[in-house]
């Protein structure tokens, strides 16, 4: 299985409100991508840390095989999430992925 976590920052220029509403909107949206694509077993976006973190969101997620992970990141439905409710949105993203 293959293991795909994500972490982001949001734009400086959103407000405070605007930023909880951006998280809550990816969260909902990207979550719902469970059942809707295959390969995809698990996916959860953390959207309330700490203020000892430096990320803002992040998406853990678990997948079948690395070619499950590759079909994904092309999905139609991923696409349409990730680029109606997350990039506008995002400054930086880390990625990292591993195998266990």
């Amino acid at each position: 299985m293959i293991k795909h976590i994500i972490i982001w920052t949001l734009k400086d220029t959103l407000s405070e409100e605007e930023k909880r509403s951006v998280k809550i909107n990816a969260k909902n949206n990207l979550e719902a991508l469970v059942g809707k694509i295959e390969g995809l077993i698990d996916l959860k976006v953390e959207i309330d840390f700490l203020p000892t973190s430096n990320g803002e969101m992040m998406l853990n997620s678990t997948f079948e095989s690395i070619d499950a992970l590759k079909a994904y990141s092309t999905h139609p439905a991923h696409q349409s999430a990730a680029n109606k409710f997350v990039r506008p949105y995002t400054a930086s993203r880390s990625c990292v992925d591993f195998e266990f």
